[in-house]
């Protein structure tokens, strides 16, 4: 008979998730959460570079947005820490008011992420169309690639070699075994190398000092008025806006690699429970990571929470109990895992020559246009807000073109039939008002809308023009075929907008 504790320990097994008793799956995600985090650390020195604060800020940022985010968000594996877009957002606010200021905004900016989750505005994702996708996917691939050219440029000769070393380890290694991430492998072969050689290349401990404590939490030393409310506000709304798209976006990325789904509205309030956490410990804010996050996705395997959390938790450990080993890495081993990345991140099937044969123009442009503003202006919110409305154009444009007017005249000649179908709305509704002949036509006309629907007021406007230029004419003009939807707004809005007659 099996006694009461190893009853309770079994059920308390059976409750928990079947890969906590997988040692590969713990194996995968322990490893993917250490490559992670020594890539996470000179990044979030570089982000605080951008935002014009002490480097530890970022890491504290990422440390936290780490942990945060294993537990509340809704993208299990995916990675949030301080982020390039949002150290751009907020960086003015810092230089011109000062780290307090930035503080406040952080954590206003995890209340309007938590409120727009509330209002279900993560749902406006499904508006985002595949063309915007890839192109969002190749300008962060490029934009990753970007950020490592100047680590290339002006540098020790021997920086070059270990570039192109830690890419051949990451591409051969796997051929061998992939137990341990090729990443991991080749960070500390390019480490032991350069501290056994005494090669004199730049390191992580150049980019800026690393923490040796654990941050301390507290409220920001601002004045709390109206006055200082005005001032954070604007900042906090758009780095609540650009944190959440990119956040969004990078989730539905890693659903797509997994073939999973996960919650984009816990995301948008679990976003919001990291910033709010991050600010109360004085970092600077952040957002999913997409180059972290495909590294832990794409060539660790993680899939799981647990490595986020490791990510955050390591990214500490690191940093405090191992901050001089961490120093020495060279920032060549680094800048090769974040090309390798780009490399795999890249949709490298969009760009080859039978797919831009294939692929509407229409839907090239898009991806091209979104890529072409992510990388001018750097910021992946402005490219995907300019794809998807120039895809939503190139749409309305192609639908409106199949709307057709077609006459039946009547044998005897009293009447005709015109039979309208297609879709009527703003673009294409305006086009059919002149495809009536009002002069020649009988005195009674029959419009048959049986194959055709009604969308806004602008096509209700567009009918009532028609009724109006015949009656001019004593002419009467009888509407038939409406399906429910159509009648219903047709009933609601005929004889009642203004300039509709």
């Amino acid at each position: 008979m099996s006694s009461p504790a190893l009853s309770t320990a079994a059920r308390l097994r059976a409750a928990l998730p079947d890969w906590l008793n997988d040692p590969k799956v713990w194996r995968t995600e322990i490893l993917g959460g250490l490559v992670v985090a020594l890539a996470l650390i000179p990044e979030a020195i570089s982000f605080s570079i951008i935002a014009g604060v002490d480097p530890a800020v970022g890491l504290f940022a990422s440390f936290t947005m780490a942990v945060t985010i294993a537990f509340v968000g809704g993208r299990r594996a995916m990675i949030s820490a301080a982020t390039g877009a949002v150290a751009l957002v907020i960086a003015p606010l810092n230089r011109e008011h000062g780290f307090g200021y930035l503080v406040a905004a952080v954590l206003l900016a995890g209340v309007f992420q938590i409120v727009f989750g509330v209002l279900g505005v993560a749902k406006l994702m499904r508006f985002v169309p595949r063309s915007v996708m890839v192109g969002f996917v190749n300008s962060l691939a490029l934009l990753v690639f970007m950020a490592q050219v100047p680590e290339m440029r002006d540098v020790p000769w021997p920086v070059y070699p270990m570039i192109v070393a830690g890419l051949a380890l990451m591409v051969f290694f796997p051929k061998v075994t992939t137990v341990i991430p090729a990443p991991l492998v080749s960070l500390v072969i390019l480490t032991v190398i350069t501290v056994a050689a005494g090669i004199a290349v730049p390191t992580v401990g150049d980019r800026g000092e690393l923490p040796s404590s654990l941050p301390v939490p507290g409220l920001p030393d601002v004045p709390f008025t109206m006055d200082t409310l005005t001032t954070v506000a604007p900042y906090a709304l758009a780095m609540a806006l650009v944190g959440l798209m990119e956040s969004l976006m990078t989730a539905k990325l890693v659903d797509d690699i997994t073939d999973t789904h996960s919650s984009k509205t816990r995301e948008s309030i679990g976003q919001g429970v990291a910033n709010i956490v991050t600010g109360f410990f004085g970092g600077m804010g952040g957002c999913a990571v997409i180059g972290q996050t495909m590294i832990n996705v794409k060539v660790s395997g993680a899939r799981t929470r647990l490595s986020t959390f490791l990510a955050g938790a390591f990214l500490m450990v690191l940093c405090i109990v191992f901050g001089p080993v961490v120093s020495d890495i060279p920032m060549a081993a680094l800048v090769a895992v974040m090309i390798m990345v780009s490399v795999a991140a890249f949709d490298w099937h969009s760009i080859a020559p039978k797919t831009l044969r294939r692929m509407p123009a229409g839907e090239t442009g898009v991806m091209v246009i979104t890529v072409v503003f992510v990388l001018t202006t750097h910021n992946l919110a402005v490219g995907v807000v300019v794809g998807t409305v120039t895809a939503m154009v190139i749409f309305a444009r192609r639908v409106a073109h199949l709307a057709e007017v077609t006459a039946v005249a009547d044998p005897d000649g009293t009447s005709v039939v015109y039979r309208v179908t297609g879709e009527l709305f703003f673009a294409s509704s305006n086009d059919i008002v002149g495809r009536f002949d009002y002069s020649g036509d009988p005195d009674h006309v029959v419009i048959d809308l049986s194959s055709a629907h009604v969308w806004d007021a602008s096509s209700v406007a567009a009918l009532d023009a028609v009724e109006t230029r015949y009656a001019q004419r004593g002419k009467t003009v009888e509407i038939t075929g409406l399906n429910e939807p159509s009648a219903r707004l047709h009933d609601k809005l005929s004889g009642e907008l203004v300039g509709g007659h």
